[in-house]
């Protein structure tokens, strides 16, 4: 399977360009649209696949460092997947297992019902992949190399379209002295330009500025609605947690926990956070709260359970008693970010 650069589509036609003043918001309907037909392959997959991508006991090894660990994935079909983990988590390498970049050393893969390996004549138009780096000459311009992928495939994404939405439609010079979020937002347009099912997107928001993030995550909105099913890395906690329908957690090299949004962050709602940068004796502040506390990451501190209406006062009296400076104390349910930490150490 392709990267976003290298992609090879069941026939060739040239790009369309949009009439002028025409409405980025046309995507959705044209993605719809085109989804319906079926892409041809040596092979006959079946029209109805959930999960989109199902990952048992994959295992990835570098020399002596096991990268993935047993790790277990369903991708649910037609949403958007958002996989949180710390740098060395596994994140990255099995999201190149699944694009058929790296085969899998041991567990079963499978992508959209096929292997990414064995199959992946079947899957190169079915799914579309973005990487950290690499894909795009650097000598090629931008939205033109764009335009020149689009040619391969039957039924592509309109570029013109595509590179209104992401903001550089008007830049002209080439891929290797784009700004880095320039980059990013043109390897993007190429894993989406062949109207793919599934894409496979690690970081696509690294290095961009709120405005870009915007509009990265409003464009696979659309397209989600549109029916595609999406798989990106990210590290925005707020923007996982606001535009994801489902998140995984990966620590260590396998899934820490799975779930939707609400499901992740309103678990254990009755739940108080603080900081310190000095020792808390968490034993200590345990009895004195009748509740578990524990250092989540540190000098950041969690209380939790059947806590007293007059916990901040609690810990605000007990820091002062021990010498101890408690800051920052926030008192409702755990947000993605706290579990991140609780579950990634």
């Amino acid at each position: 399977m392709p990267s976003s650069a290298a992609v090879a589509g069941p026939s060739r036609r040239s790009d369309r360009a949009t009439r002028s003043g025409a409405s980025a918001n046309f995507i959705p309907l044209l993605l719809r649209n085109s989804l319906r037909a079926q892409h041809r392959g040596p092979r006959t997959l079946l029209l109805v696949r959930n999960p989109a991508i199902e990952i048992r006991g994959l295992t990835m090894l570098y020399g002596d460092v096991t990268a993935v660990r047993e790790l277990d994935l369903a991708v649910p079909n037609g949403q958007i997947t958002a996989v949180l983990g710390r740098n060395g988590a596994g994140k990255t390498t099995t999201l190149e297992v699944c694009a058929g970049i790296r085969p899998a050393q041991s567990g079963v893969v499978q992508v959209l019902g096929a292997d990414p390996i064995r199959d992946r004549a079947i899957l190169a138009p079915r799914v579309g992949v973005m990487l950290q780096s690499g894909g795009v000459p650097g000598s090629s311009r931008g939205v033109e190399f764009a335009r020149h992928l689009a040619g391969m495939y039957a039924h592509p994404l309109d570029v013109t379209l595509l590179a209104q939405r992401l903001g550089v439609l008007d830049v002209r010079t080439a891929y290797r002295r784009m700004s880095g979020g320039e980059q990013q937002r043109v390897r993007l347009i190429c894993a989406l330009v062949g109207r793919p099912e599934l894409v496979i997107l690690d970081e696509p928001t690294s290095g961009l500025d709120p405005l870009a993030r915007g509009l990265v995550w409003n464009l696979l909105g659309d397209l989600k609605a549109a029916g595609l099913t999406v798989v990106v890395s990210t590290h925005q906690f707020d923007e996982a947690e606001r535009l994801a329908d489902h998140i995984v957690i990966v620590a260590r090299g396998a899934v820490v926990a799975s779930g939707s949004p609400r499901e992740l962050g309103s678990a254990d709602a009755d739940r108080v956070t603080f900081l310190s940068g000095m020792h808390v004796s968490t034993e200590d502040l345990s009895q004195s709260l009748g509740v578990l506390v524990s250092e989540i990451s540190p000098g950041r501190y969690v209380a939790q359970g059947a806590l007293p209406d007059n916990t901040t006062n609690v810990i605000q009296d007990w820091a002062r008693d021990h010498g101890v400076v408690a800051r920052d104390i926030v008192r409702g349910r755990r947000t993605l970010e706290d579990l991140f930490h609780e579950v990634s150490q």
